[in-house]
């Protein structure tokens, strides 16, 4: 993206949707009222900006407001867009006390507005896209990355037995798992060669580190899919699901440290940016924080890691981009966002070279 790119006004806010965007609304509203306690019509809805997975509407009614989230219509690459997924752990986590929104259904019944979907409270907050937080003061900036790491702690001490979430994955290594499941993702999405994503493909199935954990993995941990309160840097609740499952913990913190990696340029990466100016933590600070919270004596070399992420990032747009041809990606943004393909390919290399590629 460029380095103008705005996306806290690009993404914020909701859109009055069009197109195959459109939902039926009276099936809608007449699943809502069996469905949802103390549903009361009419039904407004509007598509929320952001988000380049599954579309996610803001349902409004004279007495309360909702979010709902479907899988995307037309063809979709196989085990993605698992909004049943997404509904499951975040209603469990809800009753485990961890931030998150409330959960009120799941509809598998595609007759209603096509495709499955579920529909929770919509919390009270707001949302930061750009890492730099250019609003915020010092002190803010500070006590928020501070928040980050010690939610993302709060999430891996979970017991997921207590949970109901021993199941929510499956056994055996997960770094092992992701690269096949991601190699696999690219495979049917991928459009061109890419001569760095060929490289990896054979160097980090070849070089998996041995895990030693397993806790609930988020899967797509960064600074925007948050829900902060209005004043303060409390997180009201962690949005966006869809690639969580049972894994390795350090599958998320070193997602969340791709931010240290990544050129601002409005979105969520922090490397071009003076942090101390801003009083935005280092790396290792927030790292030795999270070790603290969760009982870890150091982590091991970063770099296969962040070479990990950045391959697996690139999977996931190169989907996007595989929407976009086929005419139903869920983002106006989704041509800004495939750009990245080559460069974060060309990262992830570099980083698997400095892990011993």
């Amino acid at each position: 993206m460029s380095a103008d790119f705005d996306a806290q006004n690009a993404f914020s806010g909701a859109v009055e949707p069009q197109g195959a965007d459109r939902l039926d609304t009276e099936r809608l509203s007449t699943w809502l009222a069996a469905n949802v306690e103390g549903f009361e019509g009419p039904l407004a809805l509007r598509k929320f900006a952001g988000g380049q997975s599954n579309p996610t509407y803001h349902l409004s009614t004279p007495g309360a407001d909702y979010v709902l989230r479907r899988k995307p219509f037309g063809e979709l690459l196989p085990s993605a867009h698992a909004v049943d997924r997404e509904y499951r752990v975040q209603r469990a986590l809800y009753a485990d006390r961890f931030p998150v929104a409330r959960q009120h259904g799941l509809c598998t019944d595609e007759a209603v507005i096509g495709s499955w979907f579920y529909v929770m409270d919509m919390v009270d907050g707001r949302t930061i896209w750009n890492g730099a937080m250019p609003d915020a003061s010092k002190a803010d900036r500070r006590e928020a990355y501070g928040t980050m790491v010690d939610t993302l702690a709060a999430l891996h001490n979970v017991d997921v037995e207590r949970a109901g979430l021993a199941d929510y994955g499956r056994p055996g290594n997960y770094f092992a798992r992701q690269v096949e499941r991601w190699t696999k993702q690219y495979r049917l999405a991928e459009t061109e060669t890419v001569p760095e994503m060929e490289r990896l493909i054979a160097f980090l199935p070849a070089s998996v580190p041995e895990q030693s954990r397993v806790s609930i993995v988020h899967g797509d941990y960064r600074i925007d899919n948050l829900i902060w309160s209005k004043d303060g840097n409390q997180v009201r609740a962690v949005l966006d699901w869809e690639l969580s499952t049972l894994g390795d913990p350090l599958a998320d913190l070193t997602y969340f440290a791709m931010a240290w990696a990544t050129e601002n340029d409005g979105r969520s990466g922090v490397a071009d940016v003076d942090r101390t100016d801003l009083g935005i933590p280092e790396l290792e600070e927030l790292v030795e924080r999270y070790c603290t919270a969760t009982g870890r004596t150091g982590l091991p070399d970063m770099n296969w890691y962040l070479a990990y992420n950045f391959f697996r990032v690139v999977g996931i747009v190169q989907g996007v981009r595989k929407r976009l041809l086929d005419g139903n990606a869920s983002s106006a943004n989704a041509e800004a966002m495939v750009q990245n393909i080559v460069p974060w390919a060309r990262k992830a290399w570099d980083f698997a070279r400095k892990a011993g590629a």
